[in-house]
This record gives C-alpha cells, structure tokens and sequence, in this order.
C-alpha cells in the first residue's frame, strides 16, 4: 500500500513539473471560482481554507474573497511532525513563513471544530469516491476527523483526479472534489 501510495506521489509530481507557474494559476481560476460557488461554501459561515503552496491549485486570492464575503476563514499551521493547528486569518498580513516553506497564520489558536461547516483541503490524488492522497505526513487525516459537521471538499487540477487512489482505514474521504 505504501509503496503504491509512494509511485503515485512521484507521478502526480511529474505531471505537475509540465506546467509553467502561469499555467498553474490559470488552471486555478476555474476551480476557485466554482468552489466560491459552492453551495454548502456560500451558506459556511466558517471555513477551513489552506494557503496553497506554488504546485497547488492556487487558494490566495479565494481565502481573501471569503474574508472579504464575510466569513470566518481558518487556516493551518504545522506545529510538529505530526500535528497542525488552526488559526484565524483575516489579512495577508497574518502570514508567515512556516514549515515546509508554506505561508502560516499568526492569528489566534481556533480550537471550536465543531463549528466549521467546510474544510477544503488541498491532495497529491483524488478518486470519485473521495478517497484523498496526501503529501504522507497525516496532518489532514488526523486533524479532519475533528471537524465533525465540515463538509470536506477537496480541490486539485484535473490530472490529479483519478479512477482509484489507493487508501486505508486512517483516510479521511471527502465529500466531494472540485
């Protein structure tokens, strides 16, 4: 299982080295702009977001719009190998450089989980079934269990979505897949 969960990390990582930065951002628009569409986004009053990273779908000027839309946008922030926390974010400059080179939230520590109504959470690979393949370190699977009333949505580009992505019992599966 970890081997195949392994040889697929290092194929999506290929597919992503064939595209220029700009073509990533472009491809980001349409995603971003359905997921600002969404449903169960429109009606969230508080919304685990993620800062992308420059080989993810780009999330910058969305988490901004949904603080500008007035809802409460929460961000993670690695706080070991292990384990993440999230934080309130309300402007560009509530971010920092923190592990992994990922832009951190320095608002304060959020720890009411109960109330977010959609997490939207960043994958290497994604399947119909909303089965999710991550970087491998668990920090989603760990923390997602803990939003019981989220509606998980995962984004990604249309080459990361695939048939089947191999998982096990600590996966966590989206609700669906933008």
């Amino acid at each position: 299982m970890n081997d195949d969960k392994r040889a697929l990390r290092k194929h999506v990582r290929e597919m992503k080295r064939q595209f220029a930065q700009q073509e990533m951002e472009a491809m980001s628009q349409p995603i971003m702009q359905a997921l600002l569409a969404d449903k169960a986004v429109a009606e969230a009053r508080t919304i685990l977001m993620y800062y992308s990273l420059p080989d993810e779908v780009d999330t910058h000027d969305a988490v901004n719009e949904l603080v500008r839309r007035g809802k409460t946008v929460l961000l993670p922030r690695v706080i070991d190998g292990e384990n993440m926390e999230i934080r309130l974010y309300e402007k560009p400059e509530d971010l920092q450089e923190g592990s992994y080179g990922i832009m951190e939230p320095t608002g304060k520590p959020f720890t009411d989980y109960a109330v977010i109504d959609v997490a939207v959470v960043p994958g290497m690979a994604f399947d119909e079934s909303g089965r999710r393949l991550g970087r491998g370190k668990g920090y989603y699977d760990r923390f997602l269990p803990k939003a019981v009333n989220a509606c998980k949505i995962g984004v990604c580009f249309g080459f990361q979505k695939l048939e089947a992505v191999p998982a096990d019992g600590n996966d966590v599966r989206m609700d669906r897949i933008i």
